[in-house]
């Protein structure tokens, strides 16, 4: 999560002005310049801006409630009565933070990931720690470094890859950690953070954080490694245990790209590839207590490997194209709502494909081949056709609709009663000719290809 310039306190809800606890005990406003991590740290941390300015980013992220069921909206009124002792509590030190809730969703490459969400109040506390850590360690962070930081995206990630590969660093070092978050050694991590942290109370309240139980199945468990993924302070913890990954690359000269865990080195032939992954996955087993994943790390040509969703053509002037898993995770996306549409209209299923597609599309507006969209936009197509092939039902129905669409009697007749089943019929010249591509447009069907081209033509 990105940090933000503190807001004004009338832009944070009515009356938010006057918060007691904020605003009594709290100073008026926060340091001019970034804290350089010395003692007085927490002051910074809770005073009134900084924590106006949390608060409002916790509110606007939305987001499930935690454990104590408290939601977005009554943060701020369960601060303006509990707010004194809660800052009381933290400045002495015996503020606990509650236990996270676990949620697990499935992952995109396969398999199952946990999400730890802390209470709403603990969100906020967190994000206020992040606020102001941030601007502390950020600076310090390799260039190769883009996930999770201010004026950074997958997206620039990606386009560095490419002009490695463009360089001739034609083989990739696909590294891959295994349960980076669940794995996180406390200790390693934590003394990396009091480099530059010299308050003690602050170092005392990150790793509460860390060390947080987690709440599932009515039973807490105590956490002894790891950070959970969910709240906001996680992605910045993980920057700074990485970072010394980068300085080792860094140290050795190699081109790389680091995106959260996803970290991709380029080098110049297979072999040195392979020394590459033996000598890392001894370094972090050493100095960072991580593993790596072999079943899912490898060394490998880039065009048969995916970085953040893309992947690059074979061609020495190498270009981005659409991994072909995530085509299949749109496609995966899109089948519920596709389907839920054989019993509504048309027009609004198109209507609810709109967004999905325009997201879709401009996450990968740097993509320089058109196939990927083409094909999408084929397959949708053919998906919306196979909607009105089972609205239509019975033979009878589907021969008066064909007619009615210019398609000749004789010729309806054939096609109505040919016992082929929808998707065959979907994608046949009959339906093709039926309901052609402009009029699934008139519908309000966005094309993939067409949105594409559009957003090349304003980057």
């Amino acid at each position: 999560m990105r940090a933000e310039k503190p807001e004004r306190p009338r832009e944070i809800g009515g009356g938010t002005a006057e918060v007691p606890g904020f605003e009594r005990q709290a100073p008026a406003v926060c340091n001019a310049n970034p804290s350089d991590g010395t003692p007085g740290l927490l002051e910074e941390v809770l005073c009134r801006e900084n924590l106006m300015a949390a608060c409002a980013r916790v509110v606007s992220n939305g987001g499930a409630p935690g454990i104590d069921g408290m939601s977005v909206e009554a943060l701020m009124p369960y601060c303006r009565e509990h707010w004194v002792a809660i800052r009381e509590k933290l400045f002495q030190g015996t503020y606990r933070p509650q236990p996270v809730r676990r949620v697990t969703i499935p992952k995109p490459g396969g398999g199952r990931r946990h999400l730890g969400i802390p209470t709403v109040l603990d969100r906020m506390i967190q994000q206020a720690l992040h606020q102001v850590l941030q601007p502390i360690f950020d600076p310090t962070f390799a260039d190769e470094s883009y996930g999770f930081r201010r004026g950074r995206s997958a997206l620039d990630a990606v386009e560095q890859a490419r002009s490695h590969i463009r360089a001739g660093h034609r083989w990739v070092v696909d590294l891959d950690i295994d349960s980076f978050f669940d794995r996180v050694n406390h200790d390693v991590l934590m003394a990396r953070v009091a480099r530059r942290v010299k308050d003690k109370r602050v170092l005392r309240l990150i790793r509460r954080y860390l060390q947080v139980g987690v709440l599932e199945g009515g039973l807490v468990s105590p956490r002894r490694e790891g950070t959970p993924q969910g709240g906001p302070l996680s992605p910045l913890l993980s920057n700074i245990l990485l970072d010394e990954l980068d300085r080792e690359l860094q140290r050795r000269g190699h081109r790389f790209v680091r995106y959260a865990d996803d970290c991709n080195v380029y080098v110049r032939s297979k072999a040195a590839g392979e020394r590459v992954m033996a000598s890392l996955e001894r370094f972090l087993g050493k100095r960072l207590r991580l593993r790596v994943n072999r079943s899912k790390s490898a060394v490998d040509r880039p065009w048969k490997r995916k970085f953040l969703g893309y992947t690059v053509t074979a061609e020495h002037k190498a270009r981005l194209r659409v991994s072909p898993e995530s085509t299949k995770r749109l496609k995966a996306k899109l089948q519920p709502l596709l389907r839920r549409g054989r019993g509504a209209s048309l027009a609004r299923t198109c209507e609810e494909l709109a967004p999905i597609l325009r997201g879709w599309t401009a996450y990968y507006r740097k993509v320089e081949t058109k196939e990927s969209f083409e094909v999408l936009d084929e397959w949708i197509r053919r998906k919306l056709r196979v909607i009105y092939w089972r609205q239509w039902k019975r033979p009878k129905t589907r021969r008066r609709e064909l007619m009615r669409r210019g398609i000749d009697p004789e010729r309806a007749r054939l096609s109505a009663g040919n016992g082929r089943g929808p998707w065959w019929n979907a994608g046949a010249r009959h339906m093709n000719q039926a309901i052609p591509t402009r009029s699934l447009r008139r519908l309000g069907l966005m094309s993939l290809l067409d949105e594409h081209r559009r957003l090349q033509c304003l980057s």
